[in-house]
Formats: structure tokens, C-alpha cells, sequence
């Protein structure tokens, strides 16, 4: 695994989230009232809406279109919605947040 850098943790407002442009396309990264970091493909299965706009409840982010719920630990939408983003490995180094990437991400 290689790792990428995504910015500053003190950037991540506690709720919501942020996105960053990366190998594998844009990431939202986002944090829970908990101050815990999460990474998915920032892409609602549903209709494609912006997740790091979300508003993040627990292990919950709501998507801002259709409302629909996302599990960031899974990646799954809650029923009775279907659907799945990708998640990722997110590592911090002081305020630095580090993706998770397969050597093979170009």
C-alpha cells in the first residue's frame, strides 16, 4: 500500500467533510461529532451527489441530494435504499491526513 496525501485534519469540520482530488478519482473525507476520519469515493450511488457535503451523524453520512445514508465503515447505503461507494484506509501523522491506495493506483 501506498500513501497519499489529503490535507490537514483541523481542515475536516466535525459533520461534514471535505473532497480531494486523487489517482483514483475525488475522495471525500469526512468526520463525525467523534473527531473519527472516514474515506469514500465522493459519489452517492444513487445519483451521483456530492458525499462531502454530507452531513455525518456516527458512522452515517447523508447525502445533501436525496438524503439518502451511507455507512462509512462498509460503504453501503442503509435500507431501504441499495447501492455501495468504496471506502478507504486513512492513516494521521500530526494534523495530516494519508490515504490508503493499492501500489497498482496509478
Amino acid at each position: 500500500m501506498r500513501w497519499f496525501p489529503l490535507g490537514k485534519v483541523s481542515d475536516v469540520p466535525s459533520g461534514g467533510g471535505r473532497y480531494a482530488e486523487t489517482p483514483v478519482g475525488q475522495i471525500a473525507v469526512l468526520c463525525n461529532e467523534d473527531g473519527e476520519l472516514f474515506a469514500v469515493h465522493n459519489r452517492c450511488p444513487h445519483r451521483g451527489g456530492p458525499l462531502s457535503e454530507g452531513f455525518v451523524s456516527g458512522k452515517t453520512v447523508f447525502c445533501p441530494l436525496h438524503n439518502w445514508q451511507i455507512d462509512l465503515e462498509s460503504g453501503k447505503a442503509l435500507p431501504p435504499d441499495q447501492g455501495c461507494v468504496k471506502t478507504f484506509p486513512l492513516k494521521t501523522e500530526n494534523d495530516e491526513i494519508w490515504l490508503g491506495l493499492p501500489e497498482s493506483a496509478s
